[in-house]
């Protein structure tokens, strides 16, 4: 292995790593933010309308897909 290779496959290796982690923090925020709609449906309780909770619930559920789709 040359130096060239080396140093190639130590950049593919900080790239990947790089979209690792980026990866990882999207997940983290759409799976806080779907949390956060079931969190804001158990606070207000009665006080949501069946329309609003029904919206709710669909926001939570896409960006649980977003989440496992990306």
């Amino acid at each position: 292995m040359s130096f060239k290779d080396a140093v190639d496959s130590a950049a593919d290796g900080m790239k990947k790593t790089g979209a690792n982690v980026k990866d990882a923090l999207n997940e983290a925020g759409h799976r806080a933010n779907a949390e956060g709609e079931k969190a804001k449906r158990d606070l207000a309780g009665d006080q949501m309308t069946s329309g609003e909770k029904v919206g709710s619930m669909f926001r939570q559920a896409t960006k649980r897909d977003v989440r496992n789709n990306t």
